[in-house]
């Protein structure tokens, strides 16, 4: 039963509402735990024996077994929380399960951090030396729990789910030496060096915990490895994992484009920071996709097909110029809020317009260097994000600025109205502000120097150096000004803090092209919708719509949005006949013509309607075309260097 208090028999409500004031106990608020012992950088005092099973695919288990040398006292061991590359806070603690602690073959009683729940608390017993911990990453079965990293075939092993660590060091200063144990007939690629091999188990050559988490390992039933720069002294190798044999299959001309990515990368560096580096690749659609970076190696995933079908399967080949160029770009040089001690401290992605815009730009310009581009290819691609930024509604309030906050604010969550929330536009805004740039000092040099001088002066420091180099604002800005005097702090700061202002082109103008649209679509465009298996209206009607009918995405305002079409409809008839792409395209054609609407019959729930579109403009498809009497800078700057 419910009782209000009382004050000397009177009823505490009841002097309340008489306007009497009645003092009260403020609630009490609990303390907060001890902190996490924060990193300091002192050696640690021995060297963690790791030992990773994958052999169990069928249940898609990753078994750790971990010996970390420790002293008698209490103990934090942390599973990595802040990791480089990913820009947001994540792990895989949830798919962690079955802990057991023990030290001296005892078992010893654990708690998990209330507040950072990645943080396990033990007290080692006097007379230990070591703690020994045991789990399993529980490997998502469906993508609707997570990224698949694991199949019959093959496997993405990241250490930070396979691994945990001590807290109170920097991870530099953290020696480990991991043990792989892989399914018979499996070969792996990876960072890392092997000191033994022994059956199905690989021991690998003591190193950081840093250098551990920034190792991960590609390992397949159908393994290839292929040598990107025979002969050198500095190792660069291509290691692919496959669903089926047949996907390994390497042509001469597929073989020399990506050489060529190596060598158009290293003249426009001038220098390297690895002792090794390998790319990781999985030509597959059962593994889940990736593109990450790491200081000597990335995860590339591409279709099973990209080495078979190599003239069709050219969306999005730039991704492995834009993960390389991160070793320079990211990993060596880094945003100095980006790099921490370990990976409990908080990073921030303030500097991200550098770290992947300008990533973003020199990977489809070595894209187009090496070949993995063609010329058109290559335009395709940048009238696509010019015809994006054209229409992007949310300009007229976001900058580009502060979308460098998103993968924090939203950890890539799926968004109902990209179009007005915008997201993580420092990668292609963040492409066009450096194009802009190297088409001013060209212009201003009279083409005697460009951004390639920064690049070269910038990331091309201390060769064969692979610690990391911290930058700020101030030193990017320094940089530029050493290739061409220019105010370009106020160059950066106008653009990154520009909204709602007409989109930014002025590179494209500068370089002699200008965005128009037609009723063709450019090859890009149409391998794009293929490669995504819709077909898009987004510059016409302003919707993209699956082969299914479902309705992928809505621009703000456009005439889709006016008609009342949201994203997660589905589209069942045009006009009165059964929905078809080609009917629909058909249809936006003929109404060019006349002054008739489109009636599109909805499913939305359960739940039907028919909505009208009143749009007349015929079909609309991006393109960039040379603007008469100017300099064509885009074919000077995707140009091969000699």
């Amino acid at each position: 039963m419910y009782r209000l208090r009382t004050l000397a028999g009177v009823s505490l409500g009841v002097l309340m509402m008489a306007g009497v004031a009645v003092a009260q106990d403020a609630p009490k608020w609990a303390p907060m735990p001890a902190p996490i012992p924060a990193a300091q950088n002192i050696p640690y005092n021995g060297t963690i024996q790791l030992s990773v099973d994958l052999t169990d695919t069928v249940h898609r288990l990753v078994k750790v077994h971990e010996v970390i040398p420790a002293k008698p006292g209490p103990l934090t061991l942390l599973v990595p929380k802040w990791l480089p590359g990913d820009h947001e806070p994540d792990g895989e603690v949830s798919k962690m399960a079955g802990f057991t602690f023990s030290a001296g073959g005892k078992p010893l009683n654990w708690t998990r951090d209330v507040v950072e729940v990645n943080a396990f608390h033990v007290d080692v017993p006097e007379g230990a030396n070591s703690v020994t911990v045991e789990f399993q990453y529980l490997a998502p079965v469906d993508d609707g729990i997570g990224r698949i990293v694991m199949t019959p075939d093959m496997a993405n092993l990241q250490w930070d789910f396979a691994s945990i660590y001590p807290a109170g060091y920097y991870v530099s200063r953290i020696p480990v030496q991991a043990t792989l144990t892989l399914p018979e007939g499996w070969q792996q690629g990876s960072g890392l060096d092997v000191e033994t091999t022994n059956g199905d188990a690989i021991t690998f050559k003591t190193v950081s915990y840093e250098t551990l988490i920034d190792s991960p390992v590609f390992a397949g039933k159908y393994f290839k490895r292929i040598d990107l720069d025979p002969g050198a002294a500095t190792p660069v190798h291509m290691d692919i994992v496959a669903d089926k044999p047949s996907s390994l299959d390497v042509s001469d001309k597929e073989l020399q484009i990506h050489r060529n990515l190596v060598q158009q990368a290293y003249k426009l560096y001038g220098a390297h920071h690895y002792d090794h580096y390998d790319f990781l690749v999985a030509a597959s659609d059962k593994l889940g996709g990736i593109g990450l970076e790491h200081h000597r190696s990335s995860e590339n995933s591409v279709d099973p097909d990209y080495f078979t079908d190599w003239d069709k399967s050219f969306y999005g080949r730039d991704l492995f110029a834009h993960e390389y160029t991160h070793s320079w770009n990211g990993k060596y040089r880094r945003p100095w809020d980006l790099w921490t001690p370990d990976y409990q401290a908080p990073m921030r992605d303030s500097l991200l317009w550098v770290y992947e815009g300008q990533t973003e730009y020199w990977g489809n310009v070595l894209a187009a260097r090496s070949g993995l581009y063609d010329r058109d290819q290559y335009l395709g691609h940048i009238a696509m994000i010019a015809a994006y930024y054209d229409n992007l509604a949310a300009r007229q309030w976001r900058d580009l600025q502060d979308t460098t906050n998103d993968p924090i604010i939203a950890e890539r969550a799926a968004q109902s109205w990209p179009n007005w929330q915008a997201s993580e536009e420092y990668y292609d805004e963040g492409l066009l502000i450096w194009l802009d740039a190297d088409t001013l000092i060209r212009e201003k040099t009279g083409g005697k120097k460009s951004l390639d001088d920064f690049a070269k002066a910038f990331f091309g420091v201390n060769n064969g150096a692979w610690d990391t180099l911290t930058y700020n604002f101030d030193d990017v800005v320094a940089a530029l000004n050493k290739v061409y005097p220019y105010d370009w702090a106020s160059f950066l700061n106008d653009r990154l803090h520009d909204h709602g202002k007409a989109p930014p082109f002025d590179g494209l103008t500068r370089a002699g092209y200008k965005l128009v649209y037609t009723d063709t679509p450019t090859s890009y465009f149409k391998a794009r919708e293929t490669y995504h298996k819709m077909t898009d209206f987004n510059y016409s009607l302003g919707f993209s719509v699956s082969k299914t009918g479902a309705i992928i995405n809505v621009l703000w305002d456009s005439p889709a949005f006016k008609a009342g079409l949201t994203k997660g409809m589905k589209l069942i008839a045009v006009n009165g006949l059964e929905f078809d792409a080609d009917n629909l395209k058909d249809v936006v054609k003929a109404d060019a013509k006349t002054s008739d609407k489109i009636d599109l019959l909805i499913k939305a729930d359960d739940r039907y309607k028919t909505v009208s579109i009143d749009y007349h403009g015929g079909l609309r498809y991006p393109s960039l075309v040379r603007i008469d009497g100017t300099k064509d800078m885009l074919g000077d700057i995707i140009a091969a260097k000699k």
